[in-house]
């Protein structure tokens, strides 16, 4: 038999931060059982009215609760943040978890206030998140680092111990400032918010823009998308429509386009075509009747698309 070099995994940021440390490891146990392979958390500071959790916390409650799963940063607000402070987060992370990490990145984009009130402002946060991401590269080897730019002023700065392995950093965004942001900084794109054709034409985009740099292909091509796992659509639909309804303070349909419903097989063949234009590291974020039910169904997910999809070598 073939096998399939695809990985899937969940978000479950709400039900994963609880105080009770039983529920806590069941939910990272019964994963790993069910045989995902990653788990993504999210990050925000103060998201639509004040609702948030901090990424690396997250990350670290994640990786010292379980032994084996992979954790994803999906994605890291790193230009609210100052650079030396996520770089001895990633240095200590890598201490305890070494090579169980992926730190994705984003710009924070859907609600400015968020931006604004952390100090920055939101029409310079690309420029911010460009300036982070080149120091992160830096700060990794461990040497000494003067930096003059337009955000951050370094002088002899030096994170101990060097990242051993290094954290790969993907980029999340979309368009035409994503692809560059890639090729410049990144291991790899995470895609989110956008269809199968949209996806396919940027992992494309990225693959010929590297090919120009003569720089290697990336190492990580991943996708985000939330699903309501139920046994008819129409009721998984709805319940999925008014939980990210009440997350982004957005019509239902909006989303419909760029997520699936139904039962395990339904959204298997939604994320096919993603699958097919490139995507090798998929997270659902599931709405289910509870957090295991969703866990089962995302595995079933995972199976049937590992079947369908050989190796590339």
């Amino acid at each position: 038999m073939v096998t399939s070099d695809l990985t899937l995994g969940i978000a479950v940021n709400d039900e994963l931060l609880t105080a009770d440390p039983v529920a806590r490891r069941a939910i990272l146990d019964h994963m790993a059982e069910s045989g995902l392979d990653h788990l993504t958390v999210g990050d925000h500071i103060s998201f639509h009215g004040g609702t948030g959790f901090d990424g690396f916390v997250a990350a670290t409650t994640a990786l010292a609760s379980h032994d084996t799963l992979n954790v994803l940063i999906g994605v890291y607000l790193a230009g609210l943040r100052h650079p030396m402070a996520t770089a001895r987060s990633l240095a200590t992370l890598t201490q305890i978890a070494p090579g169980r990490l992926v730190l994705g990145v984003g710009v924070a984009g859907e609600d400015r206030l968020e931006v604004s009130n952390m100090g920055v402002d939101p029409a310079t946060r690309g420029h911010r998140v460009n300036e982070t991401l080149e120091l992160l590269r830096r700060l990794a080897t461990g040497e000494s680092v003067d930096h003059s730019g337009q955000f951050f002023q370094l002088d002899g700065a030096r994170i101990l111990p060097p990242l051993e392995p290094r954290v790969p950093i993907v980029i999340g965004g979309s368009g035409d400032v994503a692809v560059r942001r890639t090729v410049a900084h990144g291991d790899g794109w995470l895609g989110m918010w956008c269809s199968a054709r949209r996806y396919a034409a940027t992992h494309q985009q990225i693959l010929t823009a590297c090919a120009a740099a003569s720089r290697p292909a990336p190492t990580f091509a991943g996708l985000n998308v939330w699903v309501g796992f139920g046994r008819d659509a129409a009721t998984a639909r709805a319940a999925l429509g008014e939980r990210m309804s009440q997350l982004y303070n957005l019509p239902a349909d909006k989303f419909a386009h760029i997520s699936a419903a139904g039962t395990a097989q339904d959204v298997a063949a939604f994320l096919l075509p993603y699958v097919q234009a490139g995507a090798r590291t998929l997270t659902l974020i599931p709405v289910a009747d509870t957090v295991h039910e969703g866990i089962e169904q995302a595995a079933e997910v995972r199976a049937l698309l590992r079947a369908q999809v050989p190796s590339r070598g």
